[in-house]
């Protein structure tokens, strides 16, 4: 009767954000429009942190990749998200699935680590300023950036292919916008308690460990500035870690919220406006916070704007 049950599956369904007709339109028109802004968004700054002189510093090198990272799940996720309003069956391939599942995890997890070295950075340039420029090297940069994409890479290829290799019981909709590992795992026939205990333990060493980083950081960064006589001083370190701050209560506030609730308030109308907070909001706002707040990016902007407007002109 198991061998009966179990189906070689071709593709799934995505269920999608609703499944009532008059929403489809508008929806598709907003996110299509979130989706856009935050494209054009992450792209922008990965080019104006790689193309700007006075922007080739560890703090700007950690922010085109979390740029990169924003860009790669909203990716993920987005154009995919977009299809299924405008079809009655949002189908993706078996294989298609898997990739998509296992690049999201990659992104996630790397934005997680970026965040918490980004938080590093802040705490050496507030706390040991005459040493930040041999701390935070180009080649420490670099390594904490490879280290960062090389275990989420690790960890999203063990869960994917722990996921995949289990039997599937031939009910193929997901009632997700996106092929999320624990929607999947409720479509599985096989026993999924050792994937489950290893999604555990990974999500909570992620969410803990990098989270911990930047409570420690911060904490460490207070106690400095609130030893700092000087009320300008005080001033331009909080306004260095002030984007960074609101980037974190952010991204760390969604997760929290989505993973950390509690059983009996658990729905997935929930989990669904709280993914769509993280994989494409989030994403979004990210560049328009440190645009909007960092002078640095601004006057970056202001130099290729005008740089761009006189080679058209000539």
């Amino acid at each position: 009767m198991e061998k009966l049950n179990q189906t070689v599956l071709s593709e799934f369904i995505l269920m999608g954000i609703t499944d009532r007709p008059e929403l489809q339109a508008p929806l598709f028109g907003l996110f299509l429009i979130i989706y856009m802004t935050s494209v054009v968004g992450n792209l922008g700054m990965v080019i104006l942190t790689k193309v700007d002189s006075r922007l080739q510093t560890p703090m700007y090198f950690f922010l085109r990749h979390l740029a990169l990272t924003d860009l790669g799940y909203s990716t993920t996720v987005g154009p995919k998200m977009l299809v299924n309003f405008l079809v009655d069956q949002n189908k993706i391939l078996y294989n298609f699935c898997a990739i998509q599942g296992a690049f999201y995890i990659m992104f996630i997890i790397s934005e997680l680590f970026i965040l918490a070295a980004m938080s590093y950075d802040r705490y050496v340039a507030i706390c040991n300023p005459l040493l930040y420029t041999v701390i935070m090297s180009k080649k420490a940069c670099w390594m904490l950036v490879a280290i960062s994409y090389v275990y989420s890479t690790f960890v999203s290829l063990l869960v994917t292919i722990k996921i995949f290799n289990l039997s599937f019981c031939g009910y193929n909709v997901i009632r997700h916008f996106y092929c999320d590992c624990l929607c999947l795992i409720s479509l599985l026939c096989s026993n999924t308690r050792e994937i489950e205990l290893i999604i555990l333990i990974f999500a909570g060493f992620n969410l803990i460990s990098s989270l911990l980083i930047v409570l420690v950081s911060y904490l460490l960064i207070l106690t400095a500035i609130l030893r700092m006589n000087s009320d300008k001083g005080r001033h331009r370190a909080f306004s260095t870690c002030g984007s960074h701050l609101t980037v974190v209560a952010v991204f760390y506030g969604t997760l929290i919220f989505m993973y950390v609730q509690p059983e009996s308030s658990h729905s997935f109308d929930a989990d669904k406006v709280a993914s769509i907070f993280y994989t494409l909001i989030t994403p979004m706002l990210n560049p328009l916070i440190y645009s909007l707040r960092n002078k640095d990016v601004k006057y970056a902007v202001h130099r290729l704007w005008k740089k761009l407007y006189k080679n058209v002109c000539i």
